[in-house]
């Protein structure tokens, strides 16, 4: 086992550390991550998954069924299949896709990576997201980096990014709102 400061605390951290630990002795890290970003990105783009996943009418025995048949359909580690299935019996099915945000940051920060998220009304095309990550390596001092995409179609237009401590807004809702507050405040 590597001997890493384990920064993360709390429930959610239990998890993420005792599955580094499995991906790190059955060496299928790279596969499982691949898993939790698939995942993720199906629930953000799907609300119907969403909704049934994380509705508390729903019940653990048909969540669990439900996420077991979604993870063997998009060819899943069996170990990703099993992780999810144990936060499902213990009714922490609501955290799922958080525990798989907060393990892919932690494999990111254990690589030497910063995490990036970046909201936007649209999905970025290749071309953007690299002149994206451009624009970041520079701002961080050439850091790798690790990028994670998010449709937020509220924005409207810009983006907002966030790494570290750090978030840069320049969405229109913000603009519009900041504009909206300052007429108020003129009156």
């Amino acid at each position: 086992m590597e001997n890493v400061d384990k920064k993360n605390i709390g429930l959610p951290s239990r998890y993420i550390n005792a599955l580094y630990e499995l991906c790190d002795e059955a060496k299928n890290l790279k596969k499982i991550t691949q898993d939790f970003e698939k995942f993720i990105k199906l629930v953000e783009d799907n609300k119907n998954l969403n909704n049934l996943l994380f509705s508390p009418t729903v019940g653990k025995t048909n969540q669990g069924k439900i996420l077991n048949d979604i993870l063997k359909k998009g060819k899943a580690d069996k170990l990703t299949i099993n992780f999810c299935g144990i936060l499902c019996r213990n009714g922490r099915v609501n955290l799922i896709t958080k525990i798989m945000r907060e393990f892919l940051n932690e494999v990111a920060r254990r690589r030497g990576e910063i995490v990036v998220e970046v909201f936007s009304p649209y999905k970025l095309d290749k071309k953007e997201e690299d002149d994206l990550k451009k624009i970041i390596l520079n701002k961080t001092n050439g850091k790798n980096i690790s990028l994670l995409t998010h449709i937020d179609s509220s924005l409207l237009g810009g983006l907002i990014v966030k790494y570290g401590s750090k978030m840069i807004d320049t969405s229109i809702r913000t603009k519009l709102n900041n504009l909206e507050l300052a007429m108020k405040g003129a009156n």
